[in-house]
């Protein structure tokens, strides 16, 4: 099973809320499952950010089946809130890259070779977690909108990666207990399962 197939087919499996077959057909017209998930570092690849939602999604559904963290967090997580925010966090970087080219030294040969490498064309320079959550508003709105700890999840799943103030940060990791898991979840995937020389 391709990535793209398995990301259609938890998709399709979990998340049922109204505008969610409107958010698929846009992700499939987009460069969703073709585009990196970052220029330089992890999934820095044709299909990166499909693999590293995919990454996030399985590392989230391991780290919240602990019994340790089920104890701490004192609630469990629909299957479709664990799918959404897991699988759309980073849709934030749906039509956000672009293909260049540079001048590179072929170490073999010794000649200089005209090479792609990714790089960023934003078109939506609304930040990043707040861009995702922006955009699933205008999917999942009224009965089906994101519950506020969804959001605050997707918002803040860099943590103290973000550049806004740390007190915010901290304040939001421990008052939504599902940012901060998928805090921990994302930087598993971006640092361990991927990083920037795998």
């Amino acid at each position: 099973m391709t990535a793209k197939e398995e990301f259609i087919s938890i998709y399709k499996e979990n998340i049922k809320r109204e505008g969610a077959d409107k958010l698929l057909e846009f992700l499939m017209k987009s460069d969703f499952f073709t585009a990196p998930s970052s220029t330089r570092f992890h999934g820095a690849y044709e299909g990166g950010l499909v693999q590293h939602s995919l990454n996030v999604y399985h590392c989230l559904k391991d780290y919240l089946s602990r019994p340790r963290t089920k104890e701490l967090y004192g609630m469990d997580y629909s299957e479709e809130t664990i799918a959404l925010v897991a699988l759309l966090h980073d849709i934030c970087k749906v039509n956000f890259y672009t293909v260049d080219y540079r001048n590179k030294k072929n170490d073999e040969t010794g000649q200089w070779e005209k090479v792609p490498y990714y790089t960023i064309k934003d078109t939506l320079p609304y930040g990043h977690g707040e861009k995702s959550v922006y955009i699933l508003s205008g999917y999942f709105y009224g009965e089906a909108r994101l519950t506020r700890e969804e959001a605050f999840a997707i918002r803040y799943h860099m943590g103290f990666s973000g550049v806004e103030d740390k007190n915010t940060i901290g304040r939001a990791l421990e008052m939504y207990p599902l940012a901060l898991a998928l805090n921990v979840a994302d930087m598993e995937a971006s640092y361990y399962l991927e990083g920037s020389d795998k």
